[in-house]
Formats: C-alpha cells, structure tokens, sequence
C-alpha cells in the first residue's frame, strides 16, 4: 500500500499522465500492489478525457494528485512530481502499461546494494519478450549511440522509461525540458555527473503505434538535447524552478 502520514517511504514512484483513461486505472492498481515500500505521486498534465475523473476514485491509494490545467509536457509533469517525493528513491513510471511495476525490485537492487545511484531500465538487453517495433527500435539505437560517443557511456537503452535515482541525485540535476526531451537531459546530465549508470533488463509490452504520444519529430529534438548538454555549461541556479 501507499505510504500514508509522516514516515518516508523507500520510493517514490512519479507517472506523469495525459489522456490515458483506458490504463491509469490498472496502472495504478498494479503499481499499488507491488510489495515494497512506496508512496505514488500522479501528475495529471492536462487531461481532457476522463483521466482526472478515474484518479479521484483511486485517490486513497495515491499520496498526491497533482492537476494541472493545460498540457505542459511530460518533462515539466516531472519535475513538478519531484518536488513532492519523500523517499529516498525514485522511479519514472509511464501510465500507458508498457512497462511492468512488479519489476521495481529489480530496478531498486543495484541501487539498495550501494552498487550505484542510477539504473536504467533497458528493453534491449532481456532476450525474450515482447520487441519493439522496428522503426522505434532503429531511432532508439540511433539515439543511445549518439548519446554514447557525447557521453562516453555505454548504454543500449538511453531513452528508456524507467529510470530509478536516488532523489538527492536526481534534485541536484538543473532541469529545464518541458517535453519528450526529459529523457535526454537525464541521461546527458547524469553522465556528466560521471554518476555510474546500471542497466537492468525489462520486459516490455509496446502499444499501437497510433496510441504512441511521442512522435518521430521528437527525436530530432531528442537528439538536439543530448548535443546541447554536452557542450552547455548549465549552471543557471534557477533552472529548477516550476513555472506553469
């Protein structure tokens, strides 16, 4: 169950969500039965179906429900969850049931054993299951090389959705993207934090490509964010700052 009162959880678990009436419920059921210490933080970035509707009915399993009025992007839906978590890990969550939330053990235990601070999730690196559709598989690729030659890391999954952080690491990043691009900054600014980053293998069970939200012009950006950090400086003391 969701941690309730004053006691810190072990994780804080964070799902930025816009328009997933047909998911958020099941995600939520499945994230509040996995056995470990959580509490789960839920930004509703602007829905206009019935998302916000469905999270009132499971807001006793939830410690915050965070609404915003317009749709501000996933990036920004972020870091305006980070602001709320007490536990002293955090994990991403996507609301769309790709991503499996009985696998937060895997993901924490790196971390748990001081092995690390940061684990990647990676679709890449379990054998079996569910494959990505090509076109995504091929950007994604495309974009952890060029993410690996910038970095000098050596990762096969840098746009992956379940990234797992201590939160003191995580606050101290300087963030500033609004959208799809969070996942670069992260992974630019960790790497230049030279914070040694685990990858874990995860299932993955990829939706229709017409229900995707990201698209192919992302990846542009994407790959624009990643070139940027390694050459910016990025030092400005109010890049944390929420503004909506």
């Amino acid at each position: 169950m969701s941690v309730t009162g004053d006691e810190a959880p072990l994780l804080s678990v964070l799902i930025p969500v816009f328009n997933e009436e047909l998911t958020i419920a099941e995600l939520i059921d499945r994230v509040d039965a996995v056995a470990i210490d959580k509490e789960i933080i839920v930004v509703d970035d602007g829905s206009t179906d019935r998302t916000a509707e469905i999270l009132h009915t499971k807001s006793a399993r939830l410690r915050r429900i965070h609404e915003s009025r317009v749709n501000l992007g996933k990036g920004l839906a972020i870091r305006i969850g980070l602001t709320y978590a007490r536990g002293s890990v955090v994990v991403i969550q996507d609301a769309d049931l790709e991503l499996d939330p009985e696998e937060y053990h895997l993901l924490v235990g790196p971390i748990l054993r001081h092995e690390t601070n940061v684990v990647f999730g990676s679709r890449f690196k379990r054998p079996h299951g569910q494959r990505t559709p090509l076109r995504y598989a091929i950007v994604n690729r495309l974009l952890t090389s060029v993410a690996n030659v910038l970095y000098r890391t050596a990762l096969t999954d840098c746009l992956t959705a379940y990234k797992v952080c201590r939160t003191e690491v995580l606050r101290s990043l300087l963030l500033t993207s609004r959208g799809f691009e969070i996942e670069a900054e992260l992974t630019a600014k960790l790497a230049r934090t030279g914070e040694r980053i685990v990858e874990v293998p995860i299932s993955y069970l990829p939706r229709p490509a017409a229900q995707k939200k990201i698209r192919w012009q992302d990846a542009f950006v994407i790959a624009a964010t990643l070139v940027r950090y390694r050459f910016s400086s990025d030092r400005s003391p109010t890049a944390n700052r929420i503004r909506q």
